[in-house]
């Protein structure tokens, strides 16, 4: 079981560093949420059905451990060495100076709109962001509308 859940977090990590990108302005704070998002998969994966895509569901989680984390006022986490170099919290990529202003932007939108623009910009189509966040398809169309004239506002 330990050996396949690393192999779905291997796969999927880019998914978790732009959760922690998009939520947390350190390096050190993204570090620590990754792992706090891993160790939330972890407790959740034996009761993970596979009714919806693995994508689906380590969004789900990231989402939801960020947004939580976030209201603390300090996130408690032990750093664990063991985690395998290929998934460590510290080999989130480097990035443009444009994707950089962009998650700028993006940090300025309150927590419902980051998850909803971050599904879209991850091409989930509107019945998967739906799901994923608990609103409705037609109020996904909606919301992205009104959070990418907010963006262009934010860049101007």
């Amino acid at each position: 079981m330990e050996t396949e859940f690393l192999g779905l977090i291997h796969e999927n990590q880019k998914i978790i560093h732009k959760i922690c990108k998009l939520y947390r302005d350190s390096r050190e704070d993204r570090e620590d949420l990754f792992q706090e998002i891993v160790y939330q998969l972890w407790k959740s994966y034996p009761g993970f059905r596979r009714e919806s895509k693995v994508s689906s569901w380590i969004y789900r989680i990231a989402l939801n451990t960020a947004i939580a984390t976030y209201r603390k006022s300090k996130i408690s986490i032990d750093y664990y060495e063991e985690f395998p170099a290929h998934i460590h919290p510290s080999n989130e990529k480097t990035i443009s100076e444009n994707e950089e202003r962009l998650f700028w932007a993006l940090r300025k939108l309150n927590d419902s709109e980051k998850a909803v623009i971050s599904l879209y910009l991850e091409d989930f189509n509107y019945k998967e962001i739906a799901e994923i966040t608990g609103i409705s398809d037609s109020n996904v169309g909606v919301r992205l509308n009104r959070i990418k004239n907010k963006l262009k506002q934010i860049l101007k």
